[in-house]
C-alpha cells in the first residue's frame, strides 16, 4: 500500500468515527447543560466551594466567577511547582524556578499547555498528576462553560441571565470530561500506553552515557490531554514518545479524541437553540476548513522535490517512522486547528509551506473546530461578523438566530477578533527588535523568524505547540508567552460574555423574506470566506516574511 493511500484511508476512518459519535455525544452534552437536577457528587462540590448552583448569573457575575476560579488555579499550580522540592512524589526533582513556574501555571490554566521544560526531567508524579492533569480537566470545563453561556445568550430573550458558572463548570467536568477520559484511558492502556507511579530506572547506556526512564500516570493524563484539547505531554517528546503514543492505532485514536468534543459541540449548540440545522451549518464550516487544511498539509509533505525526498517517499525529517507522513500530517493539522498543541512529529522540520499551514491554522483563531468550548464561541463570533458583512451588502440590519446585530454587538465581536492578532504581532515585533530574545533562535533568516512568530501565535491562541528550534526557557520568553497566554485566553472571554448578555436581553426578531438564511450552504461559504479573508488580511505580511519566503526559496 502506498503511503498516500494509507494516509487517505486513515483520514476516512477518522471521519467515520467522528460522524458516528457526533449525534449521541452532542445530544448528551445538550441534556447535561439543560438539566435542572444535580448529582450527589456535584452537590458535595458546591457545598465545599460555597456556591449556589441554582442562582442565575448575569454576564458580569459569570465573568467574575470565571476569572476568580482561574486566578486560584494559577496561584495553586504556581505554588505547587515552587514547593516541589519539599514535597513527596517529586522523584528527587528540585523546585521549578519562578519564571518557568509562572509560565507553566499560566499555560495549563489557560488551556494552552505550552511547555518550556522536559516533563520527565523536571516534574514528579505529584505535580504532573495532582497539578497539571487536574488543570487539564478544569481549563477545558471553563471553556465549555463560556461557550454554553454564549449559546444561552442566543437561546434566551428578555433576560440578561446566562446560567450559573459553577454548575456549568462542575457538570462539564463530572458528567462529560471525566467519564470520557476514563474510557479513553482504558483504551490507551490497552494500546500500550503506560500507567503507573514507578520511579526512575536505569535502562542501559548509549554512547557511553547512562539512559534513565521514569514511569508515570501517563494514560490518564494522555486521555484528558487530547480530549480537553490541552496538549501538554508527560514526556518532552509528547505524542511522539512511545510511552504516550505507541502505535498507529493509538495515534489515530488520539486524533479522534482531539476532535471529538469540539465537533460534537455544534450539535449541542443546535439542540440548545432549537435548530439542529444551524448547528450543521457551523459544523459544515469547521469540516470544510479542517479537510482543506489536511489535504494541503498532505500535499506539501508528500511532494517529491529532490532525490532524498523521493527515496523517503516524502518529507520524513522529524516524523516518526511508525506513523509516517500521512498520520503525522493529519495529527499536525488536528492539533493546530484546535487549541491542543500536542505533537507526534517535529513541527519545525516540516516543509516551509507545511509550517505555514500550521501557523495559519492557529491564526484562524482556533475555530475549525477549535478548542473545547473556545472553538464554538470563536466560530459564533465569526458568524456574527459574516452576518454583519452580508447586512452591509444588502443595506439591511443584520440578524443572527433571531437577534439583531447592532452597534453594541459588532463592537464586542470586533474587539474579540482584534485581541489575539495584537498580542501575537506585538510580542513578535518586540522579540525581533530587542537583542536578547534573538539569542534563543537556533536558525537565522525566514525560518528563524517563523520560530518566533510560531511561539507567540501558539501562546496567544492558546495552542501550545512550538517550532522547537527556539529555546523558550528564558526569562523573556517565559514571561512574555505567559502573559500572551493569559491575555489571549481571558480577554476574549470578557467580550464573549458581554456579547452573550446583550443578546439574552433582546426580544426575538421574527424571520422575514429578507432574513439571511444562516442554515443554508450559501452561509457556510460566506462564513468560510470571511474567516480566510479576515485572517489573511491580518497575518499575511508576517507569513510572507516567514514560512512563505522559506517555502518559495526551497
Amino acid at each position: 500500500m502506498s503511503p498516500v493511500l494509507a494516509g487517505v484511508l486513515q483520514l476516512l476512518a477518522l471521519f467515520a468515527a467522528l460522524a458516528l459519535a457526533y449525534r449521541p455525544l452532542g445530544d448528551y452534552m445538550a441534556r447535561v447543560y439543560s438539566s435542572k437536577k444535580h448529582w450527589a457528587p456535584e452537590k458535595w462540590i458546591y457545598k465545599a466551594v460555597g456556591a449556589n448552583p441554582n442562582a442565575e448569573m448575569r454576564w458580569p457575575a459569570y465573568l467574575r466567577s470565571v476569572l476568580a476560579f482561574s486566578l486560584v488555579g494559577v496561584l495553586f499550580l504556581y505554588l505547587l511547582q515552587r514547593l516541589q522540592g519539599h514535597l513527596p512524589g517529586s522523584l528527587g526533582f528540585v523546585s521549578i524556578k519562578p519564571d518557568q513556574a509562572f509560565n507553566t501555571a499560566a499555560s495549563f490554566v489557560s488551556n494552552t499547555n505550552w511547555q518550556s521544560y522536559s516533563g520527565e526531567q523536571a516534574m514528579g508524579p505529584l505535580v504532573q498528576t495532582g497539578g497539571l492533569a487536574v488543570q487539564n480537566f478544569l481549563s477545558a470545563a471553563v471553556g465549555m462553560a463560556v461557550a454554553v453561556a454564549l449559546v444561552r445568550g442566543f437561546a434566551r430573550s428578555r433576560t440578561g441571565e446566562l446560567g450559573n458558572f459553577w454548575a456549568d463548570m462542575v457538570r462539564g467536568t463530572v458528567r462529560i470530561l471525566l467519564p470520557l477520559s476514563v474510557i479513553a484511558a482504558v483504551v490507551l492502556v490497552a494500546c500500550g500506553v503506560i500507567q503507573n507511579f514507578s520511579g526512575i530506572h536505569e535502562v542501559g547506556q548509549f554512547l557511553g552515557a547512562k539512559q534513565q526512564w521514569n514511569g508515570g500516570a501517563v494514560a490518564s493524563q494522555e486521555a484528558i490531554k487530547e480530549l480537553g484539547t490541552n496538549g501538554g505531554g508527560y514526556f518532552n517528546a509528547n505524542s511522539a514518545h512511545p510511552f504516550e503514543n505507541p502505535s498507529p492505532f493509538s495515534n489515530l485514536f488520539e486524533i479522534f479524541l482531539i476532535l471529538l468534543v469540539p465537533f460534537a459541540l455544534t450539535r449541542t449548540f443546535g439542540k440548545m437553540i432549537g435548530s439542529v440545522r444551524q448547528g450543521y451549518a457551523i459544523l459544515a464550516t469547521m469540516v470544510t476548513i479542517w479537510l482543506g487544511f489536511t489535504a494541503l498539509m498532505m500535499w506539501t509533505e508528500f511532494g517529491h522535490h529532490g532525490p532524498a525526498l523521493q527515496a523517503a517517499g516524502g518529507a520524513m525529517e522529524g516524523k516518526e517512522a511508525r506513523f509516517g507522513i500521512g498520520a503525522s500530517a493529519i495529527f499536525s493539522v488536528a492539533t493546530t486547528l484546535t487549541s491542543t498543541g500536542a505533537v507526534n512529529s517535529f513541527h519545525s522540520s516540516y516543509t516551509g509551506l507545511g509550517g505555514g499551514i500550521q501557523l495559519l491554522g492557529m491564526q484562524l483563531g482556533e475555530i475549525a473546530p477549535g478548542g473545547v468550548g473556545s472553538g464554538l464561541y470563536g466560530m459564533l463570533i465569526m458568524a456574527i461578523i459574516a452576518v454583519f458583512i452580508a447586512g452591509l451588502m444588502v443595506g439591511r440590519t443584520p440578524e443572527y438566530l433571531g437577534k439583531k446585530i447592532g452597534t453594541r454587538q459588532i463592537k464586542f465581536a470586533a474587539c474579540y477578533i482584534l485581541i489575539t492578532p495584537a498580542l501575537v504581532l506585538g510580542f513578535t515585533a518586540l522579540a525581533m527588535a530587542l537583542p536578547t530574545p534573538g539569542h534563543s533562535m537556533s536558525n537565522g533568516g525566514a525560518h528563524g523568524f517563523s520560530e518566533v512568530l510560531y511561539a507567540y501565535t501558539s501562546a496567544g491562541n492558546n495552542n501550545g505547540s512550538a517550532f522547537a528550534g527556539l529555546n523558550a526557557n528564558t526569562q523573556w520568553f517565559n514571561t512574555t508567552t505567559g502573559l500572551a497566554m493569559l491575555l489571549g485566553r481571558f480577554l476574549p472571554m470578557v467580550f464573549v460574555l458581554a456579547l452573550a448578555g446583550s443578546l439574552a436581553e433582546q426580544q426575538p426578531v421574527p424571520a422575514t423574506a429578507g432574513t439571511l438564511r444562516t442554515e443554508k450552504p450559501l452561509f457556510t461559504f460566506l462564513l468560510v470566506g470571511t474567516i480566510i479573508i479576515v485572517t489573511g488580511l491580518t497575518y499575511f505580511p508576517a507569513l510572507a516574511l516567514g514560512p512563505l519566503a522559506e517555502g518559495l526559496a526551497s
